[in-house]
């Protein structure tokens, strides 16, 4: 079984930057596509980019340009790393790994996930 860990989470005001980690437990990690997920009070959980095996990165629309998201397979850790950050990022992230194709997949395992506040 897969087990995730988020870290870095927190307050930051808007233009700020924040780095989020996520720890995966075992070999599997280097099998799997990788991704982040958010989700927001009273609203769906989203997508907020996503990483293939090879380091092929997928990003929502709302986030291009400003976030980037990297894997480091030998260390069973992903990073997804936030700047230029608005308000609106506000959200609980969660990070997750499933089966997939190139940076498609579908999230099997989940972190617990951190909280994110972009305020003033």
């Amino acid at each position: 079984q897969v087990q995730l860990v988020e870290s870095g989470g927190g307050l930051v005001q808007p233009g700020g930057s924040l780095r989020l980690s996520c720890a995966a437990s075992g070999s599997i990690f280097s099998i799997y596509v990788m991704g982040w997920y958010r989700q927001a009070p009273g609203k769906q959980r989203e997508l907020v980019a996503s990483i293939s095996t090879s380091g092929e990165p997928r990003y929502a629309d709302s986030v291009k340009g400003r976030f980037s998201i990297s894997r480091d397979n030998a260390k069973n850790t992903m990073y997804l790393q936030m700047n230029s950050l608005k308000t609106e990022d506000t959200a609980i992230y969660y990070c997750n790994a499933g089966p997939g194709f190139r940076a498609y997949y579908t999230p099997t395992y989940w972190g617990q996930g951190t909280q994110v506040t972009v305020s003033s």
